[in-house]
């Protein structure tokens, strides 16, 4: 579900508390909608398995209250229904090593307006917030709404968040180690403020929007200027005891090997994140993106190739450890080294065919993300919805 939606306390079994979760129902039926799309009473008649008439008289007051529109259509069955405008918006911020990207949403889960501006590794999180502030406000104004209008916000950190709201140390984002971000957040906007992982916010979009949709136990494998994994489980982030599950990045691959940015030696990220990749090749391209590796090595550039399939190879035996252990039908990949396309993905299911049990790699869907860079953004206005509550109209 994607909104919470509350009403007055009934009693179970009540006439009342079947009313509500009529309501429910046909708000769920509104908001799974491709893109808010309206649909007729007919549609959600079938869709929720409830009678016509009961249909009518829940979407005349829902309508009542400004949480759903309707435009007319071949009599009372053929009117089409959407999620009102009115009724409220969500907003999303992603902040990522270098970037940060904003979104407002409707709460049918269509985005309305995005930003996306650069910023340095090194912020202080009071100034990242800041800047937040004012893209929100930028794209309210674009679309002629409010902050009043905002019910809540989503918001993604590339660094783990601990179960009391702490952000974990990060030397991706050393500006924010130690702040309570749901809190330092929702000062700033005035706003009730949900925050994640940022690959568990990829996890999530994939699997509602994306590659992962129909699989209920997903790992979305996110490699850029970090590796980490957002698990799904029964359809369910898995953060683990203290936040940090799906550290991937920090499994020793040789434990002789270089030192990582966490202090130990021979990380799985100290072989296979972007920055390691651009290292590798800084002689032969020096101060060069991603996008411009992977033109070279489609151009048949043979040490960009090489690269890459070393980076994708040793991928393949991470993500089988992952395998071997939860058994997830699908695993995307997703971040900048995503971009890499086939050039990755090729090796990366020869380490897993080479590291994981034949039951295990036989039955997992490997898939390149969907979403590309929005995922994460994506994710966080789906972690607002899913936290929005509605005000449902009592019964009569």
């Amino acid at each position: 579900m994607i909104a919470r939606l509350a009403s007055r306390t009934s009693a179970p079994g009540s006439t009342s508390s079947l009313r509500a979760a009529n309501q429910r129902r046909v708000i769920d039926a509104l908001r799974e909608a491709t893109g808010n799309a309206p649909i007729s009473q007919a549609d959600i008649a079938r869709t929720t398995h409830l009678a016509p008439a009961t249909v009518s008289n829940i979407v005349r007051e829902l309508a009542g209250v400004g949480l759903v529109e309707t435009t007319g259509g071949a009599g009372r069955r053929g009117t089409e229904v959407r999620i009102s405008r009115q009724a409220g918006l969500v907003a999303a911020v992603d902040f990522g090593h270098r970037h940060l990207r904003v979104a407002v949403g409707d709460l049918g889960g269509t985005v309305l307006a995005e930003d996306r501006l650069p910023l340095a590794p090194d912020h202080d999180h009071e100034h990242g917030l800041g800047i937040a502030e004012q893209m929100l406000g930028g794209l309210l104004d674009a679309i002629g709404a409010g902050t009043a209008d905002v019910l809540s916000v989503g918001m993604g950190l590339p660094a783990p968040v601990g179960q009391d709201g702490l952000v974990i140390s990060s030397s991706i984002l050393p500006g924010w180690v130690g702040v309570d971000a749901a809190a330092a957040a929702g000062d700033r906007f005035a706003k009730p403020v949900h925050v994640d992982n940022d690959a568990n916010l990829c996890a999530l979009a994939e699997h509602r929007v994306g590659a992962g949709i129909g699989h209920d136990c997903m790992v979305y494998l996110k490699v850029s200027s970090g590796v980490g994994a957002g698990i799904l489980i029964d359809g369910r982030p898995f953060r683990g005891s203290a936040g940090t599950a799906g550290e991937i990045g920090h499994l020793t691959f040789d434990e002789n090997g270089p030192i990582c940015r966490c202090g130990s030696r021979g990380c799985l990220e100290a072989y296979t994140s972007v920055g390691m990749l651009q290292e590798m090749l800084h002689l032969q391209h020096p101060d060069t993106s991603m996008t411009d590796l992977v033109a070279a090595a489609n151009g048949g550039d043979l040490a960009v190739q090489r690269a890459f399939e070393d980076v994708g190879s040793r991928l393949g035996w991470g993500i089988a450890a992952i395998a071997n252990l939860l058994n997830p039908s699908c695993l995307v990949i997703g971040g900048d080294m995503a971009l890499a396309g086939g050039l990755l993905l090729e090796s990366v299911r020869d380490g897993v065919r080479r590291h994981a049990l034949a039951p295990v790699s036989s039955t997992l869907t490997l898939a390149l993300g969907a979403l590309g860079e929005r995922s994460a953004v994506m994710g966080a206005l789906l972690l607002a919805l899913d936290s929005t509550e509605l005000a449902l109209p009592a019964a009569g």
